[in-house]
């Protein structure tokens, strides 16, 4: 009887690889490639999926009314309401529309790399129609609930709360409180190669966090704070100068400054390191 032959070393190891995951070097190029691709994409295409995605955000404070309306008002009710929340982003993401955050860190990582004016353009160009499409998308939604029976009447009151909350601090808490949010779905961004069958776990537990959080996101948030300006409930000065205006730069600088420099800069390190062992 002949004994079992050991595997060889290369089968091992090509096993072994197989069975890892992904390391930080196949996550940065994917997402970098990504990054390339969006930059190259025509005007026309980016506004149309920015705007899908800023009017499907509007199911997170869909959702969010919903399961608000039919559960009693306890303390632990917002551990199931805002479940909600992450609807808007799984629309967005499993559907691949535009969205902003999104973009602070697929946008940022081609520029990191090629550190030149024409990129530093490109990525302008995108995050500046990504960003329109996605209010006027948010806008267009918040304008339905406002202005129109598509919602029953007497729902009205759990969206004015929901609403309300969300331009319930001042410009530096909220500021500060949107650098988490940035920080949050730009990671969640840098976890989704790798995430592979759980992706949608990954989309769900983050962006419930955000939510449970308060973590004020640009284009989930503007949906509720369009609605209170449309319904006359905040004045637009509030509106853009004490909830849009704050969360836009903490987004932004949670998204490119916390995750896409930091992992740019492992990635740059690990390189040079390799370089300098070879020579």
């Amino acid at each position: 009887m002949s004994m079992p032959q050991e595997p060889t070393p290369r089968k091992v190891r090509a096993e072994a690889e197989e069975k890892s995951a992904p390391s930080a070097h196949v996550v940065y190029e994917a997402i970098r490639i990504e990054g390339r691709h969006e930059l190259e994409r025509k005007t026309s295409s980016l506004a149309w999926s920015g705007l899908a995605a800023g009017m499907s955000m509007g199911f997170s404070l869909l959702s969010q009314m919903l399961l608000r309306h039919h559960l009693p008002d306890t303390a632990w009710q917002p551990l199931i309401t805002k479940l909600g929340y992450a609807v808007g982003f799984l629309i967005v993401i499993l559907g691949r529309q535009q969205l902003f955050t999104e973009n602070t860190l697929t946008g940022i990582l081609p520029l990191l790399l090629q550190k030149s004016g024409r990129v530093l353009r490109a990525v302008l160009r995108l995050w500046t129609i990504v960003l329109l499409a996605n209010a006027a998308g948010a806008f267009a939604f918040a304008f339905v609930l406002a202005k129109t029976s598509a919602v029953d009447p007497a729902m009205h009151d759990t969206l004015n709360k929901i609403a309300g909350e969300a331009m319930s601090q001042p410009f530096a808490i909220t500021m500060l409180r949107a650098v988490f949010a940035g920080w949050l779905i730009a990671l969640m961004v840098w976890l989704l190669p790798a995430a592979e069958s759980a992706r949608i776990w990954v989309i769900v537990f983050i962006t419930y966090l955000v939510g449970l959080g308060h973590f004020p996101h640009i284009i989930a948030g503007a949906v509720e704070v369009f609605y209170l300006g449309i319904a006359g409930l905040r004045s637009w000065a509030e509106v853009f100068g004490g909830y849009a205006l704050p969360t836009l730069i903490g987004n932004t600088v949670g998204g490119v400054a916390l995750v896409a420099v930091l992992a740019h800069a492992q990635i740059v390190g690990d390189k040079e390191k390799n370089a300098q062992s070879r020579t």
